[in-house]
């Protein structure tokens, strides 16, 4: 079975890359321009806008290659300088975007973000903006020897196949599985609730399995709860539900979501350790509702 990137991508997304200074250490392209996805926007994926991040070691530098080479993209801040766009870029979820930016006959957004804000958060989960992105399929477009880097794009996974764990029943299928994964980024997202199509996960998801099994294969090949027929296409789990397996998984948790945990259940002053909070919870029969809620 074919998988449904759109036709002739690899070839699009690379020579819009070459419009950029090339000291990236990690491009991906994502969203619906390359991805299929059921619903309303089904059949507009070759006109949909291509959505790409860049992750670069030094933000100034690459910024100021970056407006010698497309001035044009940047607002009115270009006038201010590299640094003054890279100190912007430091808010919020850490991530700078140009927007509406015609390349190659194409409309094309990109967000740029250090490498090593994007690694905590696919550590820590600090905004799970950038994190959340890559638990879904993305398209890597380039990415360096980043020992690091690479552990943490590991990591990211590991901690989105956990935390689903916690949130799915005892027995769950595959499917189930990716949909809790999918829907972890848009949990706290108030824009899911108001404004944009609330079956977004299940048209991400449905359309995209073959994706998702080949991003999550390894990491369920290797844990002892999954028995992953994956010549079958099918998933089989039996997730220990006991106090002593949850706080496992609890304790495996990015931090971020951890400390979230803890405020919701910890009264203030307290000021109770993080492990026992978090044994309190894995002893709770609604702890999957609380690490949603987190």
């Amino acid at each position: 079975m074919a998988l449904p990137v759109l036709s002739s991508s690899g070839v699009k997304f690379r020579r819009v890359l070459a419009h950029f200074p090339q000291e990236l250490s990690l491009a991906f392209a994502y969203g619906s321009g390359v991805f299929r996805q059921a619903g309303a926007s089904a059949g507009h994926g070759e006109n949909n806008m291509l959505d790409f991040v860049f992750a670069v070691d030094d933000s100034v530098t690459w910024h100021m290659m970056n407006l010698l080479k497309n001035r044009s993209h940047y607002s009115f801040l270009k006038v201010f300088g590299p640094k003054q766009i890279s100190s912007i870029q430091s808010y919020g979820a850490g991530i700078y975007y140009n927007t509406l930016v015609p390349c190659n006959g194409r409309m094309i957004k990109y967000g740029v973000i250090s490498t090593d804000t994007l690694i905590d958060d696919l550590l820590h989960w600090k905004t799970l903006y950038v994190a959340g992105r890559l638990q879904k399929p993305v398209k890597i477009l380039t990415q360096n020897e980043n020992s690091k880097l690479q552990a943490a794009l590991v990591s990211n996974l590991k901690s989105a196949v956990t935390a689903a764990f916690l949130m799915l029943p005892e027995s769950f299928s595959e499917e189930d599985l990716y949909m809790q994964i999918a829907g972890l980024s848009y949990s706290g997202d108030f824009r899911m609730v108001i404004g944009e199509d609330r079956l977004k996960v299940q048209n991400i998801v449905k359309p995209n399995v073959p994706h998702f099994q080949k991003l999550y294969s390894n990491i369920l090949q290797d844990c002892p709860q999954v028995v992953y027929k994956h010549h079958l296409g099918r998933l089989e789990a039996s997730i220990d539900k006991s106090p002593e397996g949850q706080f496992t998984q609890l304790m495996a948790l990015p931090r971020t979501l951890q400390q979230k945990i803890t405020s919701l259940v910890d009264p203030p002053g307290k000021n109770r350790d993080v492990e026992e909070i978090l044994l309190q919870v894995a002893h709770d029969p609604d702890c999957g509702v609380v690490v949603h809620q987190g």
